[in-house]
């Protein structure tokens, strides 16, 4: 199974703002279901994300101007992606080995389309799970095999 199986994925999850913008502005769009904003360069491809956990790290030693710093400058640039023809199960894998529940899937030109939860692909590949069980137990019990 690919990623491309869990098209269309929920637009409301993607959040994109300029590297430019104050970090305040992610801060005001980080909120129950949306648990990282992709960050854009001019050209639209990806920059890096900025979670909540980056704006908490931030506003604990924040003082005066620092508050209002750009974006950029707390943002995640090391960051997980995926593209549709990526495996489910190789995707899964990299997201538990670096603990991480949100991945942005990019287009060829690293332009964010949708947001991938690690609830997204569980829900699939225990689906599958289930589909070859029946399928087992079928051929195991002769059902449908001659």
């Amino acid at each position: 199974m690919f990623i491309e199986s869990l098209l269309p994925l929920p637009s409301e999850r993607l959040v994109v703002i300029a590297e430019t913008a104050p970090l305040i502005q992610a801060a005001a769009v980080l909120r129950t279901g949306i648990d990282l904003v992709a960050i854009c360069r001019t050209d639209t491809s990806l920059a890096g994300i900025v979670t909540k956990t980056n704006v908490v790290e931030q506003i604990s030693h924040c003082q005066g101007a620092s508050c209002t710093c750009a974006v950029s400058t707390v943002m995640t640039r090391d960051v997980l992606l995926c593209h549709s023809d990526d495996s489910l199960s190789g995707l899964w894998l990299r997201m538990k080995d670096r603990g991480i529940k949100n991945v942005p899937l990019v287009d060829a030109d690293l332009k964010p389309i949708a947001i991938v939860t690690a609830r997204d692909i569980l829900q699939v590949l225990l689906k599958e799970a289930e589909t070859e069980e029946v399928l087992l137990r079928d051929y195991v019990m002769g059902f449908g095999w001659h």
